[in-house]
């Protein structure tokens, strides 16, 4: 007999959203699950690491809820054959409060982090907030400058003609960026603009524009484009954006 939160292929394809919960706990992965599927997302599970890889392949998730403490295959090894698939957000659950774990799991891509215990309400939120954001927003608009292009309606960003892997969220701050070139933004700001947070941990905006950095810059030791304006942020600095 098919569980009640199993996904249903028709709903799936009437386009909502599908999501992957991968969790070792049951009690964790039933409660996320069921409130995920009240709020109208059809959920599928796995309860390791290659269960899950196979159920991403047969279906591929628009979002993941993953457990950074998998037995066997952890959380980050997950993520980084996940993505090997694809762009697919990721938010990651770990047991941990250590900043390690979080910035481990941002490093490797994830778009957003919740720590044990945690509000299932709050993780709903979470979801909504990352799969508003990973949805292309018509605009008509193309963003360039030093050899960087960015557009946003396909959510497809080139350097030199080259195309770049970018995170949900990288592309996001590359796109912010482009779009505010000269002027120094915060943390906070970035936090509220980017991530659409009034809140969090702000290691999640300096992990992520270290990541970008490693991508768009041609030395990330000595950044020319994305510059550390010291005591305040962060300031893209290459002429001005061309929409």
């Amino acid at each position: 007999m098919q569980s009640p939160y199993e996904p249903d292929e028709t709903e799936a394809a009437g386009g909502t959203a599908r999501i992957l919960v991968v969790d070792d706990d049951p009690t964790v992965a039933e409660v996320v699950t069921g409130y995920l599927h009240r709020a109208g997302y059809v959920v599928d599970r796995a309860d390791d690491g290659p269960t899950a890889l196979t159920r991403a392949a047969a279906h591929r998730p628009d979002l993941v809820v993953l457990d950074l403490m998998l037995p066997g295959m952890d959380g980050l090894e997950v993520c980084r054959r996940m993505r090997d698939g694809g762009p697919v957000p990721v938010i990651m659950l770990t047991a941990r409060g250590d900043e390690d774990d979080r910035i481990l799991g941002l490093e490797v891509g994830a778009d957003d982090y919740v720590t044990k215990p945690f509000s299932p309400r709050e993780l709903v939120l979470r979801v909504e907030s990352v799969l508003r954001r990973s949805r292309p927003v018509r605009t008509g608009h193309r963003l360039a400058a030093a050899g960087l292009s960015v557009d946003p309606d396909a959510r497809r960003a080139t350097k030199n003609g080259s195309e770049l892997a970018l995170t949900l969220r990288e592309f996001d701050l590359l796109a912010f960026f482009l779009r505010h070139p000269g002027r120094a933004y915060s943390r906070e700001d970035l936090m509220r603009e980017v991530w659409g947070w009034d809140f969090g941990d702000l290691s999640t905006v300096t992990v992520h524009v270290r990541r970008l950095r490693g991508k768009v810059e041609d030395d990330p030791a000595r950044p020319r484009l994305i510059q550390t304006v010291w005591g305040v942020g962060y300031r893209f600095e290459s002429g001005e954006a061309v929409l």
